[in-house]
């Protein structure tokens, strides 16, 4: 009877668990799937890095550059982008834009990040413009 009573509390804590998590998940995907997602004009591109290396090169579409290392990156990011539309965005390596993604997320946007950035764009022989 315990052993039981037992399984049924744990089983239920862990039910409450994973009920509790709200969190957004977003999906990170390879040089030809952002391609692909960006020729979709309901996508938002949006660039993490910081402006400098924005200038220095971008991906061709991208509609705004939003430094993630800012220290008001939510807060200039939820002012800007409508949750209504989805967001398609990227960062020198991935690793900013994997952060970003996740604060997106978590605030109501679908988003699809360039698992390996830019610099996986350029490699895979994709236009960069100045």
């Amino acid at each position: 009877m315990f052993k039981r009573l037992f399984i049924t509390l744990i089983m239920s804590c862990s039910l409450l668990g994973l009920l509790g998590q709200s969190k957004q998940e977003f999906r990170s995907v390879d040089v030809g799937e952002f391609a692909a997602t960006m020729a979709d004009t309901t996508y938002i591109v949006l660039d993490v890095r910081t402006p400098a290396e924005y200038a220095e090169g971008h991906i061709p579409g991208t509609d705004l550059n939003i430094d993630m290392r800012s220290s008001n990156f939510t807060q200039e990011a939820l002012a800007k982008l409508p949750k209504e539309r989805p967001v398609a965005l990227y960062c020198r390596s991935g690793n900013r834009s994997k952060t970003a993604a996740k604060i997106l997320a978590q605030n109501g946007y679908k988003i699809v990040e360039l698992g390996s950035g830019i610099l996986g764009w350029a490699e895979a022989g994709m236009a960069v413009e100045k």
